[in-house]
């Protein structure tokens, strides 16, 4: 295996040889409804923060809207760009706070909880605002993440589980998220081991922000909120939501 480079963060070649396994987020029922939803909102070129190996700006290209990303890794761009469809996809190896594009852009995205691995408040402001500043007038910034969940937190306990999965041949997996409800920090932690009994354990850090949280940043940024839904086929966002995907609009002037 390819020795994984500081430089790609917490996404190094170990993490992106199995970014693309089947099922999960790149399952075509998860995929799709995301691509639909952002070919209806883009008016021109649109630019994918965190661009990955391209779970959704390659369909979205194979589409005909011209797409654009930035990402920090190298060896998930290397992914992308190894696709069928992967050339299409104009990406520039940099961090999504600070790293620039030409053009301006009718739409910038950012899915699948990636806000959240910004882990200070300032880096998040900075998101919005490079966000911004790629956008023309009018144009839209989407973010799709999770809400924290918190209401499964009884007094006393950090810890809440997302998944248990024994395998077939007696290994298996868990994944459990850390939270402090004083910083906004949580861990998302991942236990895997195999039959043999040996393990692998992954621990990621990442910073919670609520939706009015995420609204101020978007203010700061000069944005207004446009839309907020619970999921992609923009149902309506309620207190039983797990995530939500909102747009803010910046302004005409």
């Amino acid at each position: 295996m390819t020795e994984d480079d500081p430089a790609d963060g917490w996404f190094p070649e170990s993490v992106a040889a199995r970014y693309d396994a089947p099922g999960g987020a790149n399952d075509p029922a998860v995929v799709t409804p995301a691509v639909d939803l952002l070919e209806d909102l883009a008016d021109g070129p649109v630019l994918e923060f965190a661009v990955g190996t391209g779970r959704i700006a390659v369909p979205l290209a194979a589409r005909g809207v011209p797409v654009s990303g930035i990402e920090l890794s190298r060896a998930m761009a290397a992914r992308l760009t190894g696709k069928p469809g992967g050339d299409a996809v104009d990406v520039t190896i940099g961090d999504m706070t600070t790293a620039r594009v030409p053009g301006q852009f009718s739409l910038v995205y950012l899915v699948y909880n990636t806000i959240s691995n910004v882990t200070t408040q300032d880096g998040q402001v900075d998101v919005f605002r490079n966000a911004a500043a790629h956008l023309r007038p009018g144009g839209l910034f989407l973010v799709e993440v999770g809400l924290p969940d918190l209401r499964r937190l009884p007094p006393g306990q950090d810890t809440v589980p997302f998944a248990v999965a024994p395998g077939s041949d007696g290994g298996g997996y868990v994944g459990f998220d850390q939270y402090d409800v004083v910083t906004q920090q949580f861990t998302s932690n991942h236990v895997t081991v195999a039959a043999d009994g040996t393990g692998r354990f992954r621990r990621i850090p990442f910073r919670y922000a609520w939706p009015a949280e995420l609204d101020l940043m978007a203010r700061i940024a000069g944005m207004r909120l446009k839309h907020r839904w619970a999921d992609w086929d923009r149902s309506d966002l309620t207190a039983a939501s797990t995530r939500h995907v909102s747009v803010w609009e910046k302004a005409l002037r």
